[in-house]
């Protein structure tokens, strides 16, 4: 057995933290039908906070399970195997998938094709089969080199903000004219406003919600219609029928604005907790009653609407289409993110519990390895 670490927290006071040590099996102890990666770079956003916030009713936690009152946050990225028991996985293959804070990770493939794998381990199975696939970077069609960084820190939230603007569009924004997004600022969030900002139908106004302090970068977005701080929603115009798209968490929040608006909230979703100190239960408020929007869900409707790869394809088109202004290559300087490596045991502390407490300045990406 080979020593490796991971990085996990009290599931019960996050910012409660520690390394531990992680057994990994070495090629002559390593079962047949397994195989080890060494987890070379992953993304930590506001999402991957979300996951914390969540891990108990969302089952996030169960991924990787590991000391018992313990959790260890699910994050994406990049590893590289290292040994294989398993046919059509040789070492030094990378894959692209759904990883522990860790240095090394081991797996138990099935399903494996020419575009990757799943994990099959029983204690995975339970939970959204989205999060078990491992793609092959050899034959995935959206993959360079170059663009590793952006793919970790955006791909999985751009995702979301594909699909929620694809749900709202599905549902006729449930006859709003408005739409609200809250922490304006995160990359779930500006990813939705520009994917709203391309329909060429657009019959509504989108506001994007933040602190004062956040207040000029998303104005420098061009994406929102309108900003505003959150000192100031007592001036939004209460006869106009909203969605809501809740990306903080913040329960003060979602009451002030349902009771701001009474019944002219047509729906209001919880999609992220970037507050996450500050969640608390939907109660009894006016309007739509608060639901949590599940990405996967809308996806399996789409893939059988739209058929084979029809997602994919989409998706992969308004990929490309937010990458231009996000990494901006002919004016770096006016690029949306601006990506930041940590290594080592110290950086990943720091960078979580920034995160953590909201310290990280918005167009800032953080990729992190522990290997």
């Amino acid at each position: 057995m080979t020593t490796a670490i991971e990085f996990i927290v009290n599931k019960a006071q996050l910012r409660d933290c520690k390394f531990a040590p992680l057994l990994i099996p070495n090629q002559a102890d390593l079962a047949e039908g397994h195989v080890v990666m060494k987890i070379h770079k992953f993304a930590f956003t506001s999402n991957n906070v979300t996951y914390a916030a969540f891990g108990t009713p969302m089952k996030y936690w169960n991924f990787f399970p590991t000391e018992e009152g313990w959790g260890n946050i699910p994050v994406w990225g990049f590893g590289e195997v290292t040994h294989s028991k398993v046919d059509g996985i040789e070492a030094g293959e990378r894959f692209y998938g759904y990883f522990p804070m860790a240095s090394h990770v081991c797996v138990t493939p099935v399903r494996v094709s020419e575009t990757g794998f799943v994990d099959g381990a029983e204690h995975r199975q339970p939970m959204h089969g989205l999060y078990n696939q491992y793609v092959r970077t050899t034959t995935d069609p959206g993959y360079t080199a170059e663009s590793e960084d952006a793919q970790v820190l955006l791909r999985p939230l751009f995702i979301t903000s594909f699909m929620i603007d694809d749900f709202l569009h599905d549902n006729d924004f449930f006859g709003a004219s408005t739409v609200l997004i809250s922490s304006a600022s995160s990359k779930t969030s500006y990813g939705l406003a520009f994917m709203l900002s391309l329909r060429a139908d657009k019959r509504y106004q989108v506001i994007g919600l933040t602190s004062a302090g956040n207040r000029g970068f998303v104005e420098s977005l061009g994406v929102y219609d309108d900003v505003i701080s959150y000192d100031q929603i007592g001036t939004l115009a209460q006869d106009r029928a909203v969605v809501y798209v809740d990306m903080a968490g913040n329960g003060q929040l979602r009451s002030s604005l349902h009771h701001h608006y009474n019944d002219n909230m047509k729906y209001s979703c919880a999609v992220g907790g970037t507050h996450w100190d500050e969640l608390s239960g939907a109660g009894n408020l006016p309007g739509a009653r608060p639901t949590l929007f599940f990405a996967p869900a809308q996806i399996k409707k789409r893939s059988i609407d739209w058929g084979p790869g029809g997602v994919q394809t989409r998706l992969a088109t308004a990929w490309h289409q937010f990458m231009q202004p996000v990494m901006s290559s002919q004016a770096p300087e006016k690029a949306w993110m601006h990506i930041t490596h940590g290594v080592g045991e110290a950086a990943v502390r720091q960078v979580y519990l920034d995160m953590l407490d909201g310290g990280s300045a918005p167009n800032e990406g953080h990729v992190l390895t522990l290997s």
